[in-house]
């Protein structure tokens, strides 16, 4: 999809990656209410006609259904390249924690990130400053930290409601160097893919060689990416087998031809299409047939890089860089296969066949907002965010176990646990349970945690009852959550309703007190 200046919200599906397949659905629709009402008008008492009234009425409508998905969830992505900086103090506007309808999902990559060996080697022991901020940020609101990739600079995070945790699966990531001969990290994709809900979603963040001649090599290197890139799911082993693929970073195309005044003026006038032809990445795009597959928005935001530190000015150091739009987020739907001349002809296969995933679970991509935060310096790029709604139909909405506290819990006395799995997944003796607070950070943020059953795998709706220590149990009281985290599919897969841990008598007796920390009394 080019560019479209005038068009604020773009939107692309996995039932209509053409205009004849998307016309399709809508030609079948209407042969279905025409057939409908020739029954209508033909009518008569006889028990047939009321049949064929009621079968083509219920083709109709789930042909309909097909067209609508049923539910909407919002995505906000980030890409920044920070340049080695430490964080800013305040990361709100750009994640833009209050917006309407609520965010679901956030997606973060960040380039240059400081990896020094000695700062390198302790991020690897502890969360690195961004994480971090990111983490305390996000926490509070609800957002639990999903999973993450590093590969030196480079760094990918990716956070949800907790609500959403248990239809998070199959998390996997995976990385590739493109820097000095591919033997260097700092320049190359980090990726996370995994289901949401069951749709396969890939998001690859992406730094590229650097340089206005390099715009070959940058396309080149992409393509080594995608071709490398592999996951161990059968279904989706590489990036492109994904329903969805989000293609962000600083990928470095540049401006060409024009001159640095030119840009500089037209960008100050505010007549960035004047060089939107120019930019290499939109000049690639009518070369490169896997590139036409990734749609981008307009880009009505000023270029973001190259900037002064701390500044909203443009490099004023001796080389004087020409702007450059090098900070991008794109998307891809997987392309559906187009249909068979023999499928259009064939009435009776058209109206009785069951369509594949793609038909019978849409998903539509939505782009609400697509600018740059000029507000934060640190960088000499300024951030670029993308704000996304997903429409889908779920493949499934139930938890794969279920989990729930029995009785009172305090840290007087022993508490009590039950766990069913409710549908044959690949669990492992090396499965836990954790014991969350309310606004728990990751997985890994628990106050405390028991094994699994070890000795036999449970049976599909067996209940199983497990024992947490008193002496493991928080002293004050507080919200918790249990979660049980699959070692195979990298996830929390279940989660309890929210419940209450009572103060217990040492507590009152040691006058102990909660903090409040972020917003969550600790």
């Amino acid at each position: 999809m080019d560019l479209l200046p005038d068009s604020s919200r773009l939107r692309s599906d996995s039932t209509s990656s053409s205009a004849s397949q998307g016309s399709r659905s809508k030609t079948i629709l209407r042969q279905r209410l025409a057939e409908l009402m020739t029954c209508i008008e033909d009518m008569s008492s006889d028990d047939e006609a009321g049949e064929e009234v009621s079968r083509t009425l219920d083709e109709a409508f789930q042909l309909c259904g097909r067209l609508l998905p049923t539910d909407a969830f919002r995505l906000h992505m980030v890409t920044w390249n920070v340049a080695t900086a430490e964080p800013p103090e305040d990361v709100a506007s750009l994640l833009q924690l209050n917006d309407q309808p609520a965010i679901d999902l956030y997606v973060i990559g960040l380039q240059e990130v400081n990896a020094t060996p000695v700062r390198f080697i302790s991020d690897l022991m502890e969360e690195d400053s961004w994480s971090h901020l990111f983490m305390d940020t996000l926490g509070p609101k609800g957002f639990v930290k999903v999973t993450s990739v590093r590969m030196q600079g480079l760094l990918l995070l990716v956070f949800a409601k907790m609500m959403h945790l248990p239809f998070i699966r199959n998390i996997q990531t995976t990385y590739t160097r493109t820097g000095i001969f591919g033997y260097w990290g700092n320049k190359g994709a980090v990726s996370v893919r995994f289901s949401f809900y069951g749709h396969m979603m890939c998001f690859l963040n992406c730094h590229l060689a650097a340089h206005m001649h390099n715009a070959l090599q940058r396309v080149d290197e992409f393509e080594y990416i995608l071709e490398t890139q592999d996951f161990d799911i059968f279904d989706t082993p590489h990036v492109l087998d994904h329903k969805v693929v989000f293609w962000f970073g600083d990928l470095n195309f540049r401006i060409e031809d024009h001159g640095l005044h030119f840009v500089r003026s037209s960008i100050n006038g505010g007549r960035l299409n004047l060089l939107w032809s120019k930019d290499q990445l939109i000049m690639m795009k009518k070369k490169e047939p896997f590139l036409q597959e990734f749609d981008e928005g307009p880009l009505n935001f000023k270029p973001t890089y190259k900037f002064d530190r701390k500044a909203d000015s443009y490099d004023t150091s001796g080389k004087k860089r020409k702007p450059a739009w090098t900070d991008r987020i794109l998307w891809r739907i997987k392309p559906k296969s187009l249909p068979s001349e023999e499928d259009d002809d064939d009435d009776e296969k058209a109206s009785t066949s069951a369509d594949d995933g793609q038909e019978e679970y849409p998903i539509m991509v939505t782009q609400n907002t697509y600018t740059s935060v000029m507000s934060y310096g640190v960088s000499d790029h300024k951030p670029v965010i993308g704000n996304f709604t997903l429409e889908l139909r779920k493949y499934f909405d139930t938890q794969l176990v279920d989990l729930a506290p029995a009785g009172e819990w305090s840290a007087d006395h022993d508490a009590l646990l039950t766990y069913t799995i409710l549908e044959d997944f690949m669990s492992s003796t090396w499965d836990w349970i954790g014991l969350y607070k309310v606004g728990f950070k990751s997985a890994y943020d628990y106050e405390t945690f028991v094994w699994v059953r070890e000795n036999e795998l449970p049976e599909v709706n067996e209940v199983i009852e497990k024992s947490v220590a008193k002496d493991d149990l928080p002293l004050l009281s507080g919200e918790y959550v249990l979660g049980y985290y699959s070692t195979n599919l990298n996830s929390i897969v279940g989660l309890s309703d929210n419940f209450q841990i009572l103060e217990s008598k040492r507590a009152a007796m040691e006058d102990l007190v909660s903090k409040d920390i972020n917003g969550i009394d600790k």
